[in-house]
């Protein structure tokens, strides 16, 4: 089997596929030690592929999501052509995706067929569905030969946060953390006999209300959590200010709200002070996973079993109605019952168990 020294992998365009994507990059490291992984993906995230330390260096997509840009992803691939790439791995199924690295001239272009890439790959595998029913699967599997064992196992993303970049975040929102809450290295956080008390809540989910647990649930939830001594953190974009807004008023404003206030490597690094973290299907949730955080994961409209959180601490809450997974943005049915039927209560003995 020929031994890949030098790795392009074109990164996908979501924050929660970019962190199982590290699984693939695990794979690469454990099957090739000495190998370099770049990664060629959008500029947001470059600063999760910073805190994975498989990754050498992270080249920016310069194009939005969803801009074809033929004339630019043929330049950006010539500029390629110096590194000396061996191989490239495609994790997107678009055909523009393929564009870049087979203006490169990378000698084995690995991807599925997607949009009928036969010219553009020359390694093309073809997605067997049934039996390789998660993402992170579909990820890996593109790291091993095609004649690999199936379904593979796939290491658990882990995101790698210095004490440094916890220290900056702390004094640049001027945060007071509860006593046991600490960053590395502090005595206190090694007291097995104190609990670190700090909630993070994601309110947000950018697919669509469908993955979107009720604001008045979240909001009891933190009610509940603040009356025993907690903080309360809430995290997501600029799109999920409302929903973090009702979530502090419903709070008389005892949250701590962080959306739309930080950028994305200082959410990872707000949210690794956080020891329990209650949110939806979302990026942040798979975040939260890579940062071995206890997970309590409530699932609507999509499926639990495509997209899980990658962490043996997660519990995730799903009513597994008859009408879900529908993988709607919105209920199709006008009602949502696969959230609201998820009560505050069940959350809230889930964080105590």
């Amino acid at each position: 089997m020929k031994k890949y020294h030098k790795i392009l992998v074109v990164g996908p365009s979501w924050v929660g596929d970019m962190v199982m994507a590290q699984s693939l990059f695990i794979t690469l490291k454990n099957t090739h030690p000495d190998c370099q992984i770049d990664v060629l993906a959008p500029s947001w995230t470059l600063s999760l592929l910073e805190r994975m330390p498989e990754v050498t260096k992270a080249i920016a997509l310069p194009l939005p999501r969803g801009k074809f840009g033929l004339m630019a992803r043929i330049k950006l691939g010539k500029s390629l052509r110096s590194e000396g790439y061996d191989q490239a791995i495609l994790l997107p199924n678009s055909w523009k995706s393929a564009i870049p690295p087979f203006f490169a001239n990378i000698p084995v272009r690995t991807g599925y067929i997607g949009e009928c890439r036969w010219g553009l790959l020359n390694d093309p595998r073809k997605l067997d569905k049934k039996l390789l029913t998660m993402t992170v699967q579909r990820f890996v599997v593109l790291g091993l030969p095609v004649d690999a064992p199936m379904p593979p196992g796939c290491p658990k993303p882990a995101i790698t946060i210095s004490k440094d970049r916890q220290q900056a975040v702390i004094d640049k929102f001027k945060l007071t953390l509860p006593a046991a809450a600490s960053v590395p290295d502090r005595p206190a956080a090694h007291s097995p006999s104190m609990e670190i008390k700090i909630l993070a809540l994601c309110p947000g989910a950018e697919y669509g209300p469908a993955k979107r647990w009720p604001t008045e649930y979240y909001a009891e939830v933190a009610r509940h959590k603040i009356d025993q001594g907690w903080q309360v953190w809430l995290f997501g974009s600029d799109k999920d200010k409302a929903d973090a807004a009702q979530i502090n008023k419903d709070t008389s404003g005892l949250c701590t709200d962080f959306t739309g206030r930080t950028s994305m490597a200082e959410a990872v690094d707000l949210m690794s002070l956080a020891n329990t973290v209650v949110t939806n299907d979302s990026g942040l949730m798979h975040v939260a996973a890579a940062l071995d955080k206890k997970i309590i994961a409530i699932y609507g409209s999509s499926d639990p079993g495509f997209t899980p959180p990658l962490n043996d601490k997660a519990q995730v809450i799903s009513l597994n109605l008859i009408c879900a997974p529908c993988f709607k943005r919105e209920c199709p049915l006008g009602h949502t019952h696969c959230l609201t039927g998820i009560t505050p209560d069940r959350v809230l003995d889930a964080i105590d168990g």
